[in-house]
């Protein structure tokens, strides 16, 4: 099933006709694939590790998937005939995605954007650097709009140091050195639900600790703060979020495994710690679906004797849950919006 912005973009497939064709920040679905029954190659790039996943085995010579913040080394300077960018859910994202789909077009390139009427895609204009035209309405259907564009001239080279905000973070483990890109969850300041975990974590963690979905990495750089011994693994399955923990680790001159992850899906063994503010914070169903899953896959892939400790808004049913594959729940420190939850072998 193509989400809507895809089938605002079949309907408009002579765009793309015969082209080469770079896909930016696409969705969970296949357009991808469909997209070569119009254009000659495609090359897709994921900013969302499960969508990534979603489109894998469709790859073949003719689409190419990748995932990250940007292409691979090998093909960084490569051009292509027009670049198509899902307009994201995180607004500060969308001018780093223009710089980078400039990279990739040659003057008077072809770039199209599309997105959901009311995910902000009308701010289209302001958002649109001068190197590239102004944007033009193609398209509106589907409760979308699709935009086209042409580069003017060439754009400045993308640093990633030029999309990224660095701040001093005090936390109860002493001041860290945060590193944020954009489109990343950040506050500038400690969250209520971290700083809860933070004040309250074990003294007595040791060995493999899973960081779950680390964002930016201030619960693993806080961890390592207490105790540089700790072999921490962070993983979430946002390229930008990925990006900035690992500039976050640096900026510490600390070290630690980063990889992608859809849910516990591509860690393996056990770890002796599972720490984490979990990223689902409302109570919709598909996200209490995730909160189970998560329980459930934290219990299997906990070691004996192991620390499991999380921190939640409230109202999400987490209690019956931890007990069915957990047994006992112990929550050592609460507030008005968060619990925090433990569970030690």
């Amino acid at each position: 099933m193509l989400t809507n912005p895809s089938q605002a973009l079949i309907r408009n497939s002579e765009l793309y006709q015969q082209q080469n064709v770079l896909i930016l920040n696409y969705e969970a679905d296949t357009f991808a694939s469909q997209c070569l029954e119009s254009a000659r190659h495609v090359t897709a790039l994921a900013f969302d590790f499960n969508h990534h996943q979603t489109l894998l085995p469709y790859a073949n010579d003719n689409l190419r998937c990748y995932f990250g913040h940007q292409l691979p080394e090998a093909i960084a300077s490569k051009k292509f005939d027009s670049v198509i960018i899902y307009f994201p859910k995180a607004k500060p994202l969308m001018g780093y995605l223009l710089q980078l789909a400039a990279q990739h077009l040659d003057v008077n390139g072809l770039l199209m954007v599309v997105g959901e009427n009311k995910g902000g895609i009308k701010s289209i204009a302001k958002l649109t650097p001068e190197y590239f035209s102004a944007p033009i309405k193609q398209d509106n259907a589907r409760h979308c709009l699709l935009y086209t564009s042409y580069l003017r001239h060439c754009a400045p080279p993308l640093l990633l140091s030029d999309w990224v905000s660095q701040y001093a973070l005090d936390t109860p483990q002493g001041q860290l050195h945060i590193c944020n890109l954009v489109g990343v969850f950040s506050e500038k300041r400690l969250d209520q639900g971290t700083e809860l975990l933070l004040s309250h974590l074990p003294d007595n963690l040791q060995g493999r600790v899973l960081d779950f979905g680390c964002g930016a990495g201030v619960i693993s750089a806080a961890l390592l703060k207490a105790n540089p011994e700790l072999q921490i693994e962070c993983i979430d399955i946002n390229a930008m979020a990925l990006a900035s923990c690992q500039l976050t680790l640096a900026a510490n001159n600390m070290q630690a495994t980063v990889y992608a992850s859809d849910g516990f899906n591509h860690i393996t063994g056990q770890f002796n710690g599972i720490i984490s503010n979990p990223p689902f914070h409302d109570g919709l169903t598909s996200t209490t679906d995730i909160a189970t899953q998560f329980v459930k896959h934290s219990a299997m892939s906990l070691a004996p004797k192991g620390i499991w400790l999380i921190v939640a808004n409230r109202h999400l049913p987490y209690s019956d849950t931890i007990a069915t594959y957990f047994g006992k729940v112990n929550v050592p420190a609460e507030n008005n919006k968060y619990k925090l939850y433990l569970h030690e072998h």
